[in-house]
């Protein structure tokens, strides 16, 4: 009988080391931009933040992959503990000198996603080996629903800090990251790589993850269509609500309202998952949200109610999360184990790759047609994501259609797993520009600087 995830200390050691680091990292996500504004008087430098911590994520995102396939990933995690705890205490302590230039914010925040780009994946592989096969689902669950809690509290008590003194939500942080690291220290586990020698950087370890996704009609089908377009569609969906009944920012109590929903409705799915079985019903589970998300569009585009849109919102995102989580579950099963920062780095990639752009499509819906014509435009975008998804062969035939695995160069190798993961029941999903987020479901780390996460309805 495997270990139950409550006597496994490694994994306690790991939900304890993330609770840390994305509760102090939702702390300065809030008080950054808030510096930023404070410092300059400018919401366009103030918004340059996020944009750069953006295009780091999406440019590192790959060869961050193939490190943590390339060093020994306990290992790896905690050199990335040692950047982030440099560059968070640099930040701390200029603010408390009273000033923090402009180059200075850049190049945390730029320091920040190049590192979580390399840890994220780093802790899936160390989970990977911390977390037997058939508690893998439960442990993701455990993830998401840390993650939630943590993205729901802690802007509030970064907010109330930053009011205090602007410098503690960083020293905040700081002790976050202290703490996570002596976490990570502490965990026994290694999980080595085993990929061969060569550049990090070369066309064939960069590719290697997409290769793989690529090979498996499902995975690949679930990704592009449910991580990457629903995500788009969704983060467009939620930011046209927040701007609608946030009275077009004349007052946020609307559109916080829908936000909050959205947080609440990722916490209830990931307290769901384990009791559902999410891996046993992903297809189900994906079909299901897409077409919720398209019944939503539609509601909104003739009933303009904050209520009606937060809880249909929230019930999107709970779907979505116990579908993302059946999803990352069998994903990270079915991935051989020496490939597994690639594959979830390309995962998230794909899953990332256009998130950034759904709140921009919703803006400009909104300055060239009205509100109820700007949801119609997004709900038809849905409905097609939920009509392919629907009745494409590949996601019909299931979690059970992945009968094989490529190698690293993209040619098929008997699987070693049954054809179908037997768990007994995940990454970092909200919408694009509203709460932000990653497959949340992996061990996270953020420094000062807001990093994407792939999220969304999509996020697998």
């Amino acid at each position: 009988m495997a270990e139950s995830l409550r006597s496994n200390r490694d994994f306690r050691l790991l939900w304890l080391s993330g609770l840390f680091a994305v509760l102090g990292g939702q702390m300065s996500a809030i008080a950054l931009p808030l510096l930023v504004l404070k410092e300059t008087g400018s919401a366009v430098q103030a918004g340059a933040v996020g944009t750069v911590a953006v295009c780091a994520v999406l440019i590192t995102m790959l060869p961050g992959g193939v490190m943590a396939d390339r060093v020994e990933r306990r290992r790896l995690m905690r050199l990335c503990d040692v950047g982030s705890l440099a560059a968070v205490t640099a930040l701390a302590v200029a603010v408390w000198n009273g000033h923090a230039p402009m180059a200075l914010v850049l190049l945390v925040a730029t320091a920040g996603a190049v590192l979580n780009s390399v840890y994220a994946p780093a802790a899936f592989g160390l989970m990977r080996a911390v977390v037997p096969p058939d508690r893998m689902s439960t442990a993701t669950a455990r993830l998401q629903a840390r993650t939630s809690t943590a993205r729901l509290v802690g802007p509030l008590v970064g907010g109330a800090l930053f009011g205090v003194h602007e410098a503690l939500p960083f020293t905040a942080q700081f002790l976050g990251l202290l703490l996570s690291t002596v976490c990570v220290a502490l965990v026994r586990t290694r999980s080595k790589a085993r990929s061969r020698a060569g550049s990090v950087f070369s066309r064939r370890e960069l590719t290697a993850g997409l290769s793989f996704l690529w090979q498996l009609p499902y995975l690949r089908t679930v990704l592009l269509v449910f991580g990457l377009g629903m995500n788009f569609s969704f983060g467009a969906l939620t930011f046209t609500a927040l701007a609608v009944f946030s009275d077009g920012g004349r007052s946020g109590l609307g559109g916080g309202f829908v936000i909050t929903c959205v947080s609440a409705g990722a916490l209830a799915g990931a307290l769901i998952a384990p009791r559902f079985a999410a891996e046993r019903h992903v297809r189900t589970l994906i079909v299901l949200t897409c077409w919720s998300c398209v019944a939503t569009a539609g509601v909104l585009a003739w009933l303009s109610s904050p209520l009606v849109a937060g809880l249909l919102c929230a019930l999107c995102m709970c779907l979505s999360t116990v579908a993302s989580i059946g999803f990352l579950s069998t994903l990270l099963v079915v991935t051989p184990e020496d490939r597994i920062g690639r594959v979830q780095s390309a995962a998230g990639f794909l899953s990332s790759l256009v998130q950034p752009f759904g709140p921009l499509v919703g803006g400009f819906l909104l300055t060239t047609l009205d509100s109820s014509a700007a949801f119609v435009v997004i709900g038809c975008v849905l409905a097609v994501s939920a009509a392919v998804v629907t009745l494409a062969p590949s996601v019909r035939a299931g979690a059970g259609a992945v009968g094989e695995k490529p190698d690293a160069a993209g040619a098929p190798e008997p699987r070693e797993e049954p054809a179908t993961p037997q768990l007994p029941e995940r990454p970092d999903p909200e919408p694009a520009g509203t709460v932000p987020t990653r497959p949340a479901t992996a061990p996270e780390r953020t420094t000062a600087g807001p990093a994407p996460d792939a999220a969304g309805p999509g996020t697998p």
